[in-house]
């Protein structure tokens, strides 16, 4: 059954930070939903598996909690939440992935989206088990079996419907920052009679964009036109005052919703705050759900 829910990502912290931070984190989620009226319409928390990628990070990766010992810690916090989660694959085995999968689903993990390797390494590098296979591996045990999905990524038609084929019955786009995800779900249409659920991802960016630019390496394809505009477009959000900030990425949410909303995917949104949350993060969500929300209150 399609997830038609309200994600908001949140990334473990760093391991040094202890329990307390992370469940006042939580606190906070629940009063900014409040204050900014959408208390009680976010129906999953989104935990990503981090891994360590190459030294271009912008903001330093330390080690953080485990997804695990995270989601159990503000579980609790967050009554009527579920979670999803991001698992890398590539470096288990079939055995250690499956026991580690049966964890995650006991613990509450209603959805998981296979991840392989970091983009310093080649696909089929990792000794572990493919993203691709994992869909089709276990799905005796997890229901709600994702992928991720890039619509400005060359050869990502091909891409995304062989993970189809293999079982991904969902998939979480990158953060968008262009509406080419209404082109590329409309040629998926067309091109087959598969419609997986689609988590669509907004991001909010604040002003500390413009000097730390995390959100710029996040999304970064060297080469691609089509992301270098992103990264344009995330760079004027960055630099706008709050408002104008806000009426930008409520116009693009307007596009990519209007695009994509009738062509017969079964429809989710996450939200990421990528340096943490705040009343303008929440502010914003709240404006586009007024507009459009898989879930009504």
């Amino acid at each position: 059954m399609p997830l038609h829910t309200i994600a908001l990502e949140l990334v473990p912290p760093n391991t040094d930070r202890g329990a307390q931070y992370a469940r006042d984190e939580a606190q906070k989620v629940l009063r900014l939903a409040g204050e900014s009226g959408i208390d009680g319409r976010i129906g999953h928390v989104m935990i990503p598996g981090m891994i360590e990628e190459d030294d271009g990070r912008p903001i330093e990766m330390k080690p953080k909690l485990d997804v695990l010992d995270y989601w159990s810690i503000i579980r609790p916090e967050l009554p009527g939440m579920r979670g999803l989660c991001t698992q890398v694959t590539a470096f288990m085995d079939q055995d250690s992935l499956r026991e580690r999968l049966t964890t995650l689903g006991a613990a509450g993990f209603e959805g998981m989206i296979f991840v392989g390797v970091p983009r310093t390494l080649k696909d089929g590098e990792g000794g572990g088990v493919a993203p691709a296979d994992a869909l089709s591996m276990y799905d005796d045990i997890v229901s709600n079996r994702g992928a991720i999905l890039i619509p400005t990524r060359e050869g990502e038609q091909g891409r995304f419907s062989f993970k189809c084929d293999k079982g991904a019955n969902f998939g979480m786009t990158q953060l968008l920052y262009s509406d080419a995800i209404v082109g590329f779900l409309r040629d998926h249409a067309a091109s087959t009679d598969l419609r997986p659920e689609i988590l669509l991802s907004f991001g909010f960016v604040p002003k500390v964009e413009a000097s730390v630019g995390l959100i710029n390496w996040l999304i970064q394809d060297p080469g691609n036109a089509a992301v270098a505009r992103e990264q344009e477009f995330v760079a004027t959000l960055a630099a706008s005052d709050q408002d104008t900030r806000r009426g930008l990425l409520l116009d693009l949410y307007k596009r990519v919703i209007d695009g994509v909303v009738d062509l017969g995917y079964p429809l989710s949104l996450h939200f990421e705050a990528t340096y943490g949350v705040s009343r303008a993060a929440f502010d914003t969500l709240a404006e586009m759900l007024d507009y459009w929300s898989p879930v009504r209150p």
